[in-house]
C-alpha cells in the first residue's frame, strides 16, 4: 500500500511538471510549430489559466437576456422606460459604490504625480477634486457637510459624491493603470517604484505596452525581468550579468495585465441591479421586480429586522431617517456602504443610498431593433495618432511643452489629456470604407432624425409644423395672420430649442438618499450634463469578463417546488 501511494505521488508530480511545461511550450495543433520556443521563432502564446478571477472589490455578474425598462410604475408616460428585450454579456462589477477613502487615494496620487506647484500642472489636481459645495443649501444649515463629508475619517467608507461623469470616467482610467502597476510590482516584473523617491510614479498601461522607455523618467533599471523564455545561448556568448533584465517584454497576449475599468453601460447596470437570477424558474423569469431585492415592499420581513427599511431613501417630506430613537433606514444622508443587504448578485445599494453614473449618452428610447446585444449609446471609435514619421504622438508634459486644457460650461478647467499619455484621434471615413458594422467615429446621436428617435415627434397637428423635430433642432415655421391683408403668412424661426438633452448628457440610475421610493426601481432613468455634479450621485466601476460566460454548471431552480 505504501509503495502504491508513493508511486501515485511520483506520477502526480510528473503529470504536474509535464502539464506546466505543456502550458508554456505547447505546439500549434494546426501547424506543428511550438509556442514560446526559441528554436521555432519564439512565437507567443500566453497561459490563460482556468478562469478569470474577479478584480479586487468586484463580483462576477453572469450575463444573459432580460427586459430593460420594464417598470412597476410609469407615472410620466414619457416613453422613457419602454420595455425592450436585450442581451448583456458577463462582466465584473464593484460590489459597492466607490467610497470617499478610495477616491481620496486617487486625489493624493494625482497630486504626487502632477504637483500643482508646477505651473504646467496647476489645473490637473483641482480637476479631480469633488465639488464639496454640492452640500450647500440656500435655506439649509449644511456647511458642516461641505467641510467634512469628503475628507473626514468619519465618512471614509461612505460613497463619494460631488463627482461629475467626466471625473468618474477619469477615475476608472486611473484605476486601470494603478492596478496594472501594482500587478507588475507584485509579480516581480518591475521594482517597487514607491520606494524610489527620485522616480515619478506616473504609469500608463497603453504607454507601457507601446514604449516603456517613456515611463519612470527613462530609467530602464526599474524593469527587473520579463516573461520567462527558453533562451538558447550560442557558443561563445557571455552569460548575462547578474540582475540584468532577462526574458522578453510583457505584451497583451500574455494575459498578465487586467482589463480596463470603466463605467457600466445603462443596460449592464440595470441588469445587475434587477438580478433576475433569483426570479428564474428553469429558463424563464417569473414576476417583475420593483426593487433590487425580491418582493413588493421596502421593509424587511425577517423577525430580527422586521420593519427596517431595506434601502436608504426619502420616505416623505422631511422623512429622511424616521423618528429619533427609531431610525428606520439608519441615515439622513448617504450611508456607509454595505449597510443594507445585497441583491442576488452580491451587489450592495443598487436601490437607494446614492444614484450612480452610467456610461450612456441619454436618449428617450433604447433602440433594440438597431442592436439588441450588449447595447450602449455613446461609442466614439478612435485610433492612435501617428506623426509624419510614423511615430506615436504623446500628450505634452513637463517643461518642454504646455499641457492642453479645456474650459467646461460651468467654468471648471480640465486637461484635455494627461501629460505623457498616447494621443488618439477619431477614425476617418477611409477607416470605415466598405464596413457594414459602423460608418462614423462618433455614434452618440446615431439614429437621430427618424420618427422613433423623437420623443414628441408629432405633437403639433398643424400641416406646416407636423414635420418631426429632434432635440436642439430649429423650430419649424409657424402660421400667422397678416393684420393688413388678412392672409395667413409663415414666420420661420430658426432659433434652436433649449434643452438639457445633447450628446454630452449622461444617464444616471438608481434612487438615492434624497429620492422618493418611485426612483428605487432599477428601470427608472434620469439624465444630467456630464460636467455637473450633485450630492446624491456617485458611481461604481465594471470590468469585462473574458472567456466563457460562466464556469458553473446549469442548475434547475423552481422556487414553487
Amino acid at each position: 500500500m505504501k509503495n502504491t501511494f508513493k508511486t501515485g505521488l511520483i506520477l502526480g508530480f510528473a503529470l504536474m511538471i509535464f502539464g506546466c511545461n505543456k502550458s508554456t511550450t505547447n505546439k500549434s495543433t494546426l501547424t506543428g510549430l511550438s509556442f514560446n520556443d526559441p528554436k521555432n521563432g519564439n512565437y507567443v502564446k500566453g497561459n490563460a489559466g482556468n478562469d478569470q478571477k474577479p478584480p479586487l472589490g468586484m463580483v462576477a455578474v453572469e450575463g444573459g437576456s432580460f427586459t430593460m425598462g420594464q417598470v412597476q410604475d410609469d407615472v410620466m408616460f414619457d416613453w422613457n422606460t419602454t420595455p425592450k428585450k436585450l442581451h448583456v454579456r458577463s462582466f465584473f462589477m464593484d460590489e459597492a459604490e466607490v467610497t470617499n477613502s478610495e477616491y481620496f487615494l486617487y486625489v493624493q496620487y494625482t497630486k504626487d504625480v502632477f504637483p500643482p506647484s508646477e505651473e504646467n500642472y496647476k489645473h490637473i489636481y483641482p480637476s479631480v477634486l469633488p465639488d464639496t459645495l454640492v452640500w450647500r443649501k440656500s435655506l439649509g444649515n449644511t456647511d458642516i457637510l461641505s467641510e467634512n463629508y469628503f475628507r473626514h475619517p468619519a465618512y471614509a467608507d461612505y460613497p463619494v459624491v460631488g463627482v461629475s461623469w467626466l471625473q468618474a470616467n477619469e477615475y476608472c482610467k486611473w484605476r486601470t493603470n494603478v492596478v496594472n502597476l501594482k500587478t507588475l510590482i507584485d509579480k516581480g516584473y518591475i521594482k517597487n517604484i514607491f520606494e524610489i523617491d527620485s522616480i515619478s510614479n506616473f504609469f500608463d498601461t497603453d504607454v507601457f505596452l507601446a514604449d516603456d522607455s517613456r515611463l519612470f523618467e527613462g530609467d530602464s533599471t526599474v524593469y527587473k525581468r520579463g516573461v520567462p523564455t527558453r533562451v538558447v545561448r550560442k557558443r561563445g556568448e557571455p552569460r548575462p550579468e547578474k540582475g540584468a533584465f532577462q526574458g522578453r517584454k510583457i505584451t497583451q497576449a500574455d494575459g498578465v495585465l487586467t482589463q480596463r475599468f470603466r463605467l457600466p453601460t445603462e443596460a449592464e447596470w440595470e441588469f445587475a441591479a434587477k438580478a433576475n437570477v433569483e426570479n428564474r424558474e428553469y429558463n424563464n423569469i417569473r414576476g417583475r421586480k420593483k426593487y433590487a431585492w425580491d418582493g413588493k415592499y421596502t421593509r424587511a420581513k425577517e423577525k430580527r429586522y422586521k420593519g427596517d427599511q431595506l434601502a436608504n431613501f426619502k420616505q416623505g417630506n422631511g422623512e429622511y431617517s424616521g423618528l429619533s430613537g427609531w431610525s428606520s433606514d439608519g441615515s439622513d444622508i448617504p450611508n456607509k456602504i454595505k449597510s443594507y443587504p445585497p441583491n442576488a448578485f452580491g451587489l450592495y445599494d443598487m436601490s437607494g443610498n446614492v444614484a450612480e453614473w452610467v456610461a450612456d449618452v441619454y436618449r428617450p428610447i433604447i433602440d433594440n431593433e438597431a442592436n439588441d446585444f450588449n447595447y450602449f449609446r455613446g461609442n466614439l471609435f478612435t485610433k492612435k495618432l501617428i506623426d509624419a514619421n510614423g511615430n506615436l504622438v504623446y500628450a505634452a508634459g513637463g517643461d518642454a511643452a504646455k499641457v492642453d486644457y479645456d474650459t467646461l460650461p460651468n467654468g471648471k478647467i480640465i486637461p484635455k489629456q494627461l501629460p505623457g499619455t498616447i494621443k488618439y484621434m477619431p477614425i476617418t471615413k477611409e477607416d470605415a470604407v466598405m464596413r457594414r458594422n459602423f460608418s462614423i467615429a462618433d455614434n452618440s446621436n446615431i439614429g437621430d432624425g427618424d420618427l422613433n428617435s423623437s420623443r414628441f415627434f408629432n405633437a403639433n397637428e398643424d400641416e406646416f409644423t407636423s414635420k418631426p423635430s429632434m432635440y436642439n433642432s430649429p423650430k419649424g415655421p409657424t402660421r400667422m395672420r397678416d393684420s393688413i391683408t388678412g392672409k395667413d403668412i409663415l414666420i420661420n424661426d430658426n432659433k434652436p430649442r433649449t434643452t438639457l438633452i445633447s450628446d454630452n448628457t449622461r444617464v444616471y440610475k438608481g434612487g438615492s438618499w434624497s429620492d422618493r421610493e418611485y426612483w428605487l426601481d432599477p428601470a427608472q432613468r434620469r439624465y444630467l450634463p456630464e460636467y455637473m455634479a450633485t450630492n446624491y450621485i456617485g458611481f461604481r466601476c465594471v470590468s469585462d469578463k473574458l472567456g466563457p460566460m460562466s464556469t458553473q454548471k446549469k442548475s434547475a431552480r423552481n422556487p414553487s417546488r
